[in-house]
């Protein structure tokens, strides 16, 4: 809706649905009412202190309780079911939450404090007293009072029976599941956020958007780099989204001599060849480290798209690497290169068959 008040996001939202034929009843099913909007927000905010962070989980997390019948805190159920749910799908929340409701029945001085209460309790009761939280504290209360006032030991108590409530419950949970889940779901969206050096993001950008264009139509991911060198990374699986990942880290990782890739032939000229080492990021290989003999030409030894194993050998300041092939062929010498011939003493030289240059005096 359009109000005067700013539009605010999040990252978590429980959607709480009471049809009226859960408490017997024939009714209109249409927009929320303002019961399910409350309790909704209750359930809500008892598991918003436990949600990892965006950086750890870089999800929006919906969840939805369909209540079908009730008789007691339906609110309650849904924030024990939340807590199921994330940790079955894999959210890494990081504690379970348990809630109860409290109830009361006060006459003069006598005061009974009911736990977990039904809703004829509900009803003739004073107290609708909510307690959500971890076995280490509470993430969230919400009362209704019939009494006209409450005092400390009533409100102490009424925690301290919660508490022990809470943890009856919270045993129970735990026998269906333990723990968050290692992995997400085959078929849960993969996003993963990784952050490069701010000096790489031209590299991973490339030429007017050449090198993640191509990385998006490689892997089928969708790649979104900020200003300050945070990358996510979003696939429908996780085997994309890991493609993705690896081939980023590797245009921003720098090689250092000694390391050995199995790389592609992208381009070749006079001098030797042009290897793919990682996408974004060639190497040179020279036509004299090309074969186990001398080469006259590049095409007779490799061809663009042929993958070879090489080693980097040298990382220039200014970032250009030489290689060494490692599965050298070996190929028979038919003579000097193209341009080389012998001096008068049988010497190989860089002169070819050209007689020397007369000098005037």
């Amino acid at each position: 809706l359009d109000t005067i008040w700013p539009e605010e996001g999040k990252r978590y939202m429980h959607q709480y649905n009471f049809p009226p034929y859960c408490t017997g009843e024939v009714g209109r099913m249409g927009a929320p009412k303002r019961r399910e909007v409350g309790h909704g927000a209750l359930a809500e905010r008892a598991l918003i202190p436990v949600l990892p962070s965006e950086d750890e989980f870089p999800y929006s997390i919906r969840v939805v309780s369909e209540v079908l019948e009730s008789n007691g805190s339906s609110s309650m159920a849904s924030t024990c079911g939340s807590t199921l749910a994330l940790m079955d799908a894999g959210v890494p929340i990081k504690a379970p939450v348990a809630g109860i409701a409290m109830g009361l029945i006060k006459e003069g001085d006598d005061i009974v404090i009911l736990s977990d209460i039904q809703g004829l309790e509900d009803f003739l009761g004073d107290m609708d007293f909510k307690v959500c939280g971890t076995e280490k504290g509470i993430t969230a209360l919400q009362m209704d009072n019939k009494a006209r006032g409450l005092s400390v030991d009533i409100l102490a108590r009424a925690l301290n029976q919660a508490k022990e409530g809470r943890a009856f419950i919270m045993n129970a949970m735990l026998e269906a599941i333990d723990a968050p889940r290692n992995e997400l779901s085959p078929y849960a969206p993969h996003i993963e956020t990784i952050h490069i050096p701010v000096d790489k993001i031209r590299d991973v950008i490339g030429t007017g958007g050449k090198v993640i264009r191509g990385l998006q139509e490689e892997t089928g991911a969708t790649i979104e780099v900020q200003e300050d060198g945070t990358v996510h990374v979003a696939s429908t699986n996780a085997e994309s989204g890991n493609a993705a990942r690896e081939a980023i880290l590797g245009i921003v990782k720098v090689p250092e001599v000694g390391e050995v890739y199995e790389g592609e032939v992208v381009g070749i000229k006079d001098f030797g060849a042009f290897i793919r080492l990682t996408p974004g990021k060639d190497g040179l290989l020279h036509i004299s480290l090309m074969a186990n003999g001398r080469v006259a030409k590049v095409e007779d030894v490799m061809n663009i798209g042929d993958i070879v194993k090489v080693e980097v050998i040298e990382v220039g300041d200014n970032g250009k690497i030489s290689l060494d092939r490692l599965d050298k062929p070996d190929v028979k010498s038919d003579g000097p290169r193209p341009g080389q011939g012998f001096n008068n003493h049988g010497k190989e030289n860089g002169n070819g068959n050209r007689k020397p240059r007369r000098r005037h005096n």
